[in-house]
């Protein structure tokens, strides 16, 4: 997530049934990791997109699988 968040086209805009913009997170082997909430407006989903970016580099990591 850290890695594929500071790479632009790694995220892919795309839009719900409803109309409502969200982007997905998709690593280098085109999986998807991550998935925003809805928009209601393109311009939300970018900043968003932004902030993700921006965030999940230095973003604390916590691992869940010995949970």
């Amino acid at each position: 997530m850290r890695t594929n968040a500071a790479l632009p086209e790694r995220f892919d805009r795309r839009e719900s049934k409803a109309g409502e913009p969200y982007f997905v997170l998709k690593a280098g082997n085109g999986q998807i990791i991550g998935q925003s909430e809805m928009y209601s407006s393109a311009a939300g989903m970018e900043n968003g997109m932004l902030s993700v970016a921006r965030n999940a580099p230095e973003a604390e990591l916590k691992d869940l699988s010995a949970s």
